[in-house]
């Protein structure tokens, strides 16, 4: 199993497809198993010439991508500037079928998660998918919850495209093909292990309450108080450096499982605080919730993000360096959340030198959490790959 990935900042297309040719068939030779393609969306209007040119290139066997507001390739993330990044892999044994969902179909998938597997049969042992999807047309948390009941344990990660203004500028890719509505993707099957990072970016602050009144996103009471009131002893409690935090937004924390006993990082699901009834003292929430769920307020800053992203990424130092990676953040991090480039990418090569590694920023971050996937925001999701092996000491558990 062999990766290699690459950047490159330019205008000329030809020179990019030339220079990631070069790269890619220079390290793993003619007759590519897979590549994931990731241009900016300078490109957009040019991306049926592009995509077919480039699959040719490089040889790949099966190929899909999208256009992003910004790309982050093996060493760093790139906003602002015309520019493409690609990984592709060698994966001898390993299945890779590429799919398309159409903007119909998914319709009727978020409506009926029954209707899954007559829009799209996934290959049997499936071990992940990657999704790119159309934020337009695509209704990805009804989507997600089709596939965690219809393909009940397979992690997906992926994103929506970013950079489009209004429906049909979005583009997608997979092979020849260049679709601006839908679903994209990939479905990995054989012996091929991955280990699926999802940081939040945020630290708890506060007790754990439960939910006990709700009616969809609005929180009504928390422990039979109003939300606002235990916003206000909250900020009593905080110093003077959480509270200017508060200046980045207020977050929530859903316990993915709210009979957990002990509940911390990576128990829950973080959504925005986005609005407030003064009079009533509830809050929505960017989210439906039930009444007796557990959940607690979160914070976000740079420092946090960065904090948790190196805490999850941890415990792999401990095993066998990933093979490549894929790599799907927000487009509000970046320089929009850290005061220095290449915040993201920069944590992950401080773990793993030389990782083959390529991605892009979303308008929405797809990743599993507890077990289940969802549609995620200000998140930096990461597939770690690597060969599937009997032996407990190269990777990390499950």
């Amino acid at each position: 199993m062999r990766f290699a990935s690459i950047s490159v900042v330019d205008q000329d297309l030809d020179a990019i497809i030339s220079q990631v040719s070069k790269s890619i068939l220079d390290r793993l030779g003619e007759s590519v198993d897979v590549a994931l393609v990731f241009p900016s969306t300078h490109f957009a209007r040019r991306a049926e010439g592009f995509a077919r040119e480039l699959k040719a290139a490089i040889g790949a066997r099966v190929m899909v991508g999208c256009c992003g507001e910004g790309v982050i390739g093996p060493t760093h993330e790139i906003e602002g500037e015309p520019a493409i990044a690609v990984v592709a892999a060698k994966l001898p044994g390993v299945g890779v079928e590429p799919f398309f969902i159409s903007a119909q179909d998914a319709m009727q998938i978020a409506r009926n998660p029954m209707q899954l597997h007559k829009a799209y049969d996934p290959p049997d042992g499936t071990r992940f998918f990657v999704m790119l999807a159309d934020p337009f047309s695509a209704p990805m948390e009804g989507i997600l919850a089709a596939f965690n009941t219809g393909c009940e344990g397979v992690p997906i990660i992926g994103g929506m495209v970013s950079g489009a203004r209004q429906p049909g500028e979005s583009v997608l890719f997979m092979n020849d093909r260049v679709m601006h509505e839908g679903v994209v993707g990939l479905a990995f099957s054989g012996p091929i292990g991955v280990d699926i990072i999802v940081s939040q970016g945020c630290r708890p602050i506060g007790p754990v309450f439960e939910v006990t009144a709700a009616t969809n996103n609005v929180i009504d009471a928390l422990g039979e108080e109003s939300p606002l009131e235990r916003i206000g002893d909250l900020l009593d409690e905080l110093d003077e450096d959480d509270r200017q935090l508060l200046h980045n937004g207020l977050f929530i924390g859903r316990a993915i499982d709210s009979s957990k006993e002990t509940l911390g990082r990576g128990d829950f699901l973080i959504r925005g605080v986005i609005g407030a009834d003064n009079q009533s003292g509830a809050i929505a929430i960017g989210d439906v919730i039930e009444t007796g769920e557990r959940v607690q307020f979160h914070l976000r800053d740079a420092r946090t993000a960065r904090e948790d992203l190196e805490m999850m990424l941890s415990p792999h130092s401990l095993f066998d360096d990933p093979s490549g990676a894929f790599l799907f953040s927000c487009n509000g991090r970046g320089t929009h959340l850290y005061q220095e480039p290449d915040g993201d990418i920069s944590a992950i090569t401080g773990f793993f030198r030389g990782l083959d590694v390529a991605g892009f920023f979303c308008a929405g971050e797809i990743g599993p959490v507890g077990g289940k996937n969802f549609l995620h925001g200000h998140t930096a999701s990461l597939a770690l790959i690597r060969p599937e092996t009997k032996d407990p000491k190269s990777r990390p558990p499950a």
